[in-house]
């Protein structure tokens, strides 16, 4: 066994402990991707709402102008019945007939409005079954997402306690110290050096000198250019 044995040993490990927190800072976001896409349905669903109120609206305004006008024209007749001068007579007849005519004019518009309700419940209803379905498939996304997470913290908490576990192995502090420095600025950090005398980090070509310490398992050999800890697979 290699002298850096112990410390390749650790990098596996600290690899995988790089790829779980890799992937829990990841999911995160894919999560909140996955919520965003009920933005253009939640949107649609809204406007439809929106659209039905302004009808109903319409419906309400119309129904009180009805209102309004009947009560004039009441009001109007009431006023009408005491007169005794049949030219006021006739000028009230005139003013009941106008305010009848804005009577209908307002029932029209009140019926045409009252037309459009149907088809404005309509498009609630289909925006509100889409949303619910892409709600239920965002929920189960959501879902997975979180047991997935559940299940990165837990292996993550056990690949960190197995780290602690084979880093005591690592029994020259020198190099475990320079290995815990250049993990956090180069990865790998424990790289092959190829037949070739290549340093398998970086691609360099190493002096004769770096190859024969590797061979003769000389202990902690870095490359003369990236700095990596060198052996031979």
């Amino acid at each position: 066994m290699t002298k850096v044995q112990p410390l390749i040993d650790l990098q596996d490990v600290d690899g995988r402990i790089r790829d779980l927190e890799r992937e829990l800072k990841d999911l995160p976001r894919r999560k909140a991707l996955e919520v965003a896409k009920l933005n253009g349905v939640s949107a649609d669903l809204t406007a439809a709402k929106t659209a039905q109120e302004y009808v109903q609206q319409q419906i309400r305004g119309f129904e009180e102008e009805a209102k309004a006008l009947k009560a004039r024209i009441a009001d109007l007749k009431t006023t009408q019945a005491g007169l005794k001068s049949n030219k006021e007579y006739a000028q009230y007849s005139m003013q009941i007939d106008m305010v009848e005519h804005d009577l209908e004019a307002a029932e029209n518009r009140q019926l045409a409005a009252m037309d459009n309700l149907p088809s404005a419940e309509a498009r609630i209803a289909e925006a509100q079954s889409k949303y619910d379905g892409a709600k239920f498939e965002v929920d189960e996304s959501c879902r997975e997402f979180d047991e997935r997470i559940a299940a990165l913290q837990s292996e993550l908490a056990a690949a960190q306690a197995e780290r602690a576990e084979v880093a005591r192995n690592v029994s020259d502090p020198k190099m475990k110290l320079y290995y815990e420095r250049l993990r956090t600025k180069r990865w790998p950090v424990v790289v092959a050096l190829t037949s070739e005398g290549v340093c398998d980090g970086c691609h360099l070509v190493q002096p004769p000198h770096v190859a024969q310490l590797v061979d003769r398992n000389a202990g902690m050999v870095a490359c003369t250019m990236c700095g990596r800890i060198l052996y031979r697979d």
